[in-house]
């Protein structure tokens, strides 16, 4: 029985920003905002949500160990990945308004909250954004993105293996998924499954001709080939911007936006990638607004959702140039306990809580108290 069970608002303001979850906490990594500096280069913001507390915290700058030394750090960005092997998250790509593109690889100790540029060989991925990022046991897997260089589309899949620091452009067998951004994929089993993003209709530069494939692709990491997929009944909508995860061996995907329908999304989705089909999941409770650009963690049974950006309530036009920027989060619990339905109808029938122990109180404090750390709202372009 799938349901939103906690929505807050406060937390970190934040579009085309990229998280991992480490245990019982969320590691949300830069991001843009509407209405701050993206040209003046500084240090990528950390936010940490607690799962448990529910309370976002925000890191402290990182000083130099020598005055005057400049600290290894990433610059503030959008559109880059994040992805979590051992106690180590690997950021790599993503964009700035005065940088560009970058292709860097930076590595974040989650124990000692300490950035490194690890020493790397072989094919560096060119700087781009806009791309996925997915893990195999102690190989990321890069696939598609906008290159800033090729100034087009791609669908190279890159591996990089953090054992060795070695980077590889994969020589892929079969039909290749088509150039594309801001699609996703997820790793199931040694399985690879791209769905949606914005490509064209003509290749892999952009003309304007925008399409957005909603066939899943899918990719054998052991093969190292493309596989030839059976058509599915029931699709969704074609999206790019969405958020993906795999849960119980199946596929899920959440929101995104679609340019050609001008439609912002709110809808979820299973895939099962045995019988090939999808099925549309309706949870119980109150959902996320039709968003794109949020980010999605799972942690246990749990989804945290947070972020994003949606056409403007008081413009009412609804279209890409007419946003606001999200600072609310969200929980999606796949098997809510007797004891959260509990506390659940507590909130929404406004009991009285005196009888209960300081456990439950605070708790449901936890779950109706909104975080501050957030930016005032402005309205965002593009």
């Amino acid at each position: 029985m799938f349901r939103w069970t906690v929505h807050l608002e406060g937390g970190p303001r934040r579009v085309n920003h990229a998280a991992v979850a480490v245990g019982h906490r969320v590691y949300s990594f830069g991001g843009y905002c509407s209405g701050e500096d993206y040209e003046t280069l500084r240090q990528i913001d950390v936010h940490i949500f607690n799962a448990v507390s529910l309370r976002w915290t925000k890191l402290p700058p990182v000083r130099p160990a020598i005055r005057g030394q400049v600290p290894v750090v990433p610059y503030m960005r959008y559109g880059h990945s994040t992805v979590l092997i051992d106690d180590t998250v690997f950021l790599w790509g993503g964009r700035n308004d005065t940088e560009g593109a970058c292709n860097v690889l930076y590595a974040f100790d989650v124990n000692t909250h300490k950035w490194s540029t690890p020493r790397v060989s072989g094919t560096v991925p060119g700087a781009r954004d806009g791309h996925s990022a997915c893990v195999l046991g102690k190989t990321m897997y890069i696939f598609g993105g906008y290159e800033q260089l090729a100034d087009c589309f791609s669908n190279d899949i890159h591996k990089l293996d953090t054992s060795t620091m070695t980077w590889t452009l994969i020589c892929t067998k079969g039909n290749p998924a088509r150039w594309r951004d801001f699609h996703s994929a997820t790793m199931l089993g040694s399985h690879m499954y791209v769905f949606g993003g914005r490509a064209d209709r003509f290749g892999p530069f952009h003309s304007n001709n925008e399409i957005y494939c909603n066939r899943i692709r899918v990719f054998d990491t052991r093969t190292e080939a493309w596989l030839d997929c059976p058509p599915t009944p029931v699709l969704p909508e074609g999206r790019r911007s969405h958020s993906a995860f795999g849960y119980n061996g199946e596929l899920y995907i959440f929101g995104g936006y679609n340019a050609r329908l001008n439609r912002h999304f709110h809808d979820l989705w299973k895939f099962n990638p045995v019988s090939f089909t999808w099925k549309k999941i309706e949870p119980k409770g109150k959902g996320p607004c039709p968003r794109r650009r949020q980010c999605c963690c799972i942690v246990g049974d749990k989804i945290v959702l947070f972020g994003g950006t949606s056409p403007s309530p008081e413009e009412g036009l609804g279209d890409e140039f007419d946003l606001i920027d999200h600072s609310d989060l969200h929980i999606l619990d796949f098997s809510p306990s007797l004891k959260t339905l509990c506390k659940l109808a507590v909130i929404q029938y406004n009991l009285d809580q005196s009888c209960l122990p300081h456990d439950i109180r605070w708790e449901l404090n936890a779950m109706t108290t909104n975080s501050n750390i957030s930016r005032p709202i402005v309205s965002s372009h593009g």
